[in-house]
């Protein structure tokens, strides 16, 4: 279900809602409770334009006729009979102030009313589609009641009878019936029209009461398309029935549709007008003089008849005001049209002759619309001068009336106009800032320690990348295997021939070439020369100190390319070391490795041997376990043949 309490604000016009508020005041002090029922809730649910308004009243509706005068509404008619109310609000607002009660017909055509709740009220109205009503309460104010489903038949646009002899009750339900299919453009219910097709041969028709007559044929003229609903009902022979001397002939058709087109075209600027006195004066332009003030008796509401009459005097004061000239400005002349009596406005556009009348329509309706397109929207938003503003209409409105009288043509003009409406800017937003004294101080301990862990993995990765990996480690070991192997084969030979092949082998001890080392780590040899080979044991013969400083004298750089080149780190094989299995990973001590020959007594180092294994640059030893730190081990007894220092970093 649609959301009344929206629908009521956006889809009522300005007055209408003006008048519902009266109305609702006069209950409150009268202490009634009101709903607004009837067209304007079935044109509502439905989407129609709605044209008037019914409510209705638990109590006597007649008892609201003095406040609600005071409020500004004027008596256009009453029915005691019924205890019904029908105002005209400004604007040309009509309302039908109804009394909430059930309806009887003991003969057809003879109403009788009995005073109930407005449910019950309800279940007895003409069509489903107009049994509908909302609460316009305080606590309730929008609530729906339709006890009869009527929703439904506007959603299928069906007109359905409430009860099964409400044409043989109400005869005017015929007339009313084919109103509302030519207004809506709604069909019967398969049984609603079998019971109109019965109840019209039987010719009901003719029990119509007077009150009924009356205010069927009144609302012809307050129909949107009069001329269309008159023609529907001659056809239907209705309108022998309501006034014969009335037809459709009697209607000028070609001004009909002139007044239609005005009327939307002042709609569109803004001027609300009711068409329904303009329209039953050409609706009934061709009928006699009699026959046409029979008619005006006919009618239900004498205010409706006044305003009427009242056509052309209205126009012709407009007129006098129009022309003006206090009203010569074109600002001026827009107050004019939109403050003055839209009828009035309506009918002078429509007759009027004069030259400089219909030049103030032609501005009001096609030059100053145009003038709209210049306000500038965006300099506007720039100065903060945007829709939610209180005052923002008034604003623009203010600007259109500047532009139509010639002025703001410059940007500094529209600025300065501005300026007094533009809003300070707001002020900027607080940052607000957290005491993080004990939280920063916790976030600076753990980035140091995080920077601390850091740089021991690089320096542990950086050991492992001069030392060699795991992989080298296996290949150490292979190699060890073939050096022991070599070793006993050739233990036999002379010093000076071991020593010649092993500097040719040098190279395949190793396994594979040793991985190049980056060049900044191959200066960090010399605390390694501290750790020179020194001899295990206590064999006098083990300190040939004195000779290999004189051949370190003889040969200061005996190896300048390891410095350029540190990758090939196996210089440490000049010394003739023996390959040592490392320890693995898990050990943290290795003792040193001791080489035997044959009979396992070491082989006596000869003094070149010695000299060679103390002035050579040893290159980073590799390590023995990926992040162990344990003290350098010591180098085992220099042999003859090789001599291999541990070093641990």
């Amino acid at each position: 279900m649609p959301d009344y309490i929206y629908l009521m604000e956006n889809r009522l016009s300005t007055d209408q809602r003006s008048a519902l508020a009266h109305l609702r005041e006069a209950a409150r002090e009268a202490e009634m409770i009101l709903f607004l029922t009837g067209d304007a809730v079935r044109d509502l649910t439905s989407g129609h334009a709605v044209r008037e308004l019914e409510v209705a009243v638990h109590g006597n509706a007649l008892k609201l006729k003095k406040p609600l005068e005071k409020l500004g509404a004027k008596l256009w008619g009453e029915d005691e009979a019924s205890r019904s109310l029908y105002l005209c609000f400004p604007g040309t607002v009509r309302v039908d102030v109804l009394t909430t009660q059930r309806v009887e017909f003991p003969k057809p055509g003879k109403a009788v009313y009995h005073q109930t709740s407005i449910l019950e009220a309800l279940r007895s109205r003409d069509f489903t589609v107009n049994a509908m009503a909302i609460s316009l309460n305080e606590g309730s104010f929008g609530l729906l009641m339709d006890p009869l489903n009527g929703a439904a038949d506007i959603e299928a646009r069906t007109l359905r009878l409430v009860s099964n002899y409400g044409f043989l009750e109400d005869p005017s339900l015929l007339i009313r019936a084919i109103r509302y299919k030519a207004r809506l453009g709604w069909e019967l219910d398969p049984r609603t029209q079998t019971r109109y097709e019965n109840a019209k041969m039987e010719g009901v028709i003719e029990s119509i009461s007077d009150h009924a007559r009356r205010q069927e044929l009144e609302q012809i003229g307050h129909e949107e398309e009069g001329l269309k609903v008159l023609r529907a009902l001659e056809e239907e022979g209705w309108m022998k029935v309501l006034y014969p001397a009335w037809n459709s002939a009697k209607a000028d058709e070609t001004k009909l549709t002139s007044l239609h087109e005005l009327a939307v075209e002042l709609l569109m600027q803004g001027v609300h007008p009711d068409m329904s006195a303009a329209q039953m004066q050409l609706l009934t332009s061709g009928m006699s003089s009699k026959d046409l003030a029979g008619l005006k008796k006919s009618l239900l509401r004498p205010g409706f008849v006044e305003e009427w009459d009242s056509l052309d005097e209205l126009a012709s004061g407009f007129q006098k005001v129009l022309l003006a000239k206090q009203n010569a400005t074109p600002s001026a002349t827009h107050k004019l049209f939109m403050s003055y009596d839209p009828e009035a406005i309506l009918w002078l556009g429509f007759t009027s002759k004069s030259q400089a009348v219909q030049e103030r329509y032609s501005q009001f309706l096609k030059v100053w619309p145009e003038v709209r397109q210049q306000i500038p929207h965006a300099l506007m938003q720039e100065m903060r001068i945007t829709p939610e503003l209180p005052a923002y209409n008034e604003i623009v409105q203010g600007i259109f009336l500047e532009l139509i009288d010639g002025k703001l043509q410059t940007p500094e003009e529209m600025r300065a106009y501005l300026e007094p409406h533009s809003p300070p800017a707001p002020p900027p937003q607080p940052t607000f800032k957290r005491s993080r004294g004990r939280r920063s101080e916790a976030k600076l301990k753990e980035l140091e320690e995080d920077e601390e862990n850091e740089e021991e993995l690089g320096g542990d990765e950086e050991m492992e990348d001069e030392m060699g990996g795991e992989d080298e480690d296996v290949d150490l070991g292979s190699a060890l295997k073939r050096g022991l192997a070599e070793e006993e084969e050739g233990a036999e030979e002379s010093p000076e021939e071991e020593e010649t092949e092993e500097e040719e082998q040098t190279p395949k001890r190793g396994g594979r070439k040793p991985v190049a080392a980056p060049p900044a780590k191959a200066a960090k040899p010399a605390p390694e020369e501290k750790h020179a080979a020194k001899p295990h044991g206590k064999a006098p013969a083990e300190k040939p100190a004195p000779a290999p400083r004189h051949e370190e004298k003889a040969k200061p750089a005996p190896k300048p390319a390891a410095a350029k080149t540190p990758a090939k780190a196996p210089a440490v094989k000049h010394a003739k070391p023996a390959p040592v299995k490392h320890a693995k990973p898990a050990a943290k001590k290795s003792g040193p490795v001791h080489i035997t020959g044959k009979g396992g007594v070491p082989p006596k180092p000869t003094a070149k041997t010695a000299a060679k294994t103390a002035h050579a640059k040893p290159a980073p030893a590799k390590a023995v376990s990926g992040k162990s730190k344990a003290a350098p081990a010591k180098h085992a007894k220099p042999a003859p043949h090789k001599a291999l220092t541990k070093k641990k970093r």
